[in-house]
């Protein structure tokens, strides 16, 4: 019979033996089972500690928002807490139409062509610190200028 485990190094079963595939990584015997002391910045209480009574810190407010998102009154869950939800709703959709017009905007100035006086303007105006070679070799391998 084969046997097989996971290997972490592959990320694929490998064969094995029999012992190894039986002992799942990670688990070693010899090692003791008492779990390590937990170590907190602040001094804390565990559960046992604290007894039958359990200190939360602040009101429940589930059965609340249970009560408001489940009234059936037209309103969509999105908007059931008044004008925080429609401030959020209405900035959220505007910035997605926003950002949407912005990209056809950018999609079409890219796409638009370039007149070779205008990139040569724009070209001497962000590039002073080229040698004239450097430049003149710019402009004669530029695409849109070998019409």
């Amino acid at each position: 019979m084969t046997y097989y485990k996971f290997s972490g190094f592959s990320q694929r079963l490998t064969g094995s033996a029999p012992a190894t595939a039986y002992s799942p990584q990670g688990l070693r015997s010899g090692l003791p089972a008492e779990p390590p002391t937990m170590t907190f910045a602040t001094p804390t209480k565990m559960v046992s500690e604290s007894g039958a009574m359990v200190e939360y810190l602040g009101v429940n407010k589930v059965p609340y928002f249970q009560r408001l998102f489940q009234t059936s009154d037209g309103v969509p869950v999105h908007l059931k807490r008044g004008v925080p939800d429609r401030l959020l709703y209405r900035t959220t959709m505007a910035l997605t139409v926003g950002g949407a017009l912005y990209c056809l905007v950018a999609l079409y100035i890219a796409s638009s062509p370039i007149s070779p006086a205008k990139f040569t303007r724009c070209l001497f105006r962000r590039a002073q610190h080229y040698r004239s070679d450097q430049l003149t070799r710019h402009l004669s391998h530029h695409p849109r200028l070998e019409d």
